[in-house]
C-alpha cells in the first residue's frame, strides 16, 4: 500500500482549502462549479464568467482571434445594456470602448483586476458562509467518513 505523503489533500480538504483565498478556489474545477452556482442563486454570475472570459482571451495566440474574442468579451460584458453586463466604472468601460478596434491582449486587464477584487471582497466571504459552501463541506466530511467507518 503506497504511503500518503504530508501533502496529501483529502476531497475534504480540498473544499477546506477553497477558504484559504479565491485563486484556491478558482483553479479548483470543483469549487469554481460550487462559486458559479452561488453566483447564480445571487444572481451575479457574470462577474466570473466575465473573469473566466478575460483568463482564456488572455491565452489566444492568432491576431484574428484575438479581434474576435475581444470583440465577443466587449458584446457580452461590456457595452451599455451587454445582456451579461459587469459592474465597472465609467473610465475603464470607456478606455476598453476606446480600444476594442484594435485590441489587445491585456484591453480588459482593468476591468479583470476591478471584477476580481468585487468578487474577493464581496461574492466570496458571502460564498464561505453560504449554504452551498457548508453543505458541499459536510457532505465531503460524511463521505470521508464512510470510507473509514461503513457502517455510518
Amino acid at each position: 500500500m503506497p504511503v500518503k505523503c504530508c501533502f496529501y489533500r483529502s476531497p475534504t480538504t480540498d473544499t477546506m482549502a477553497w477558504s484559504e483565498n479565491m485563486d484556491t478556489l478558482l483553479t479548483n474545477q470543483a469549487g469554481l462549479d460550487a462559486f458559479r452556482t452561488f453566483l447564480k442563486s445571487e444572481f451575479s454570475e457574470e462577474n466570473v464568467e466575465f473573469w473566466l472570459a478575460c483568463e482564456d482571451f488572455k491565452k489566444t495566440e492568432s491576431a484574428e482571434k484575438i479581434a474576435s474574442k475581444a470583440k465577443m468579451i466587449y458584446s457580452e460584458f461590456i457595452e451599455a445594456d451587454a445582456p451579461k453586463e459587469i459592474n465597472i466604472d465609467f473610465s475603464t468601460r470607456d478606455l476598453i470602448s476606446k480600444n476594442i478596434a484594435e485590441p489587445t491582449l491585456k484591453c480588459f486587464d482593468e476591468a479583470q483586476k476591478l471584477i476580481y477584487s468585487l468578487m474577493a471582497k464581496d461574492s466570496f466571504p458571502r460564498f464561505l458562509k453560504s449554504e452551498i459552501y457548508k453543505k458541499l463541506v459536510n457532505s465531503k466530511q460524511v463521505g470521508n467518513h464512510k470510507k473509514w467507518l461503513p457502517f455510518l
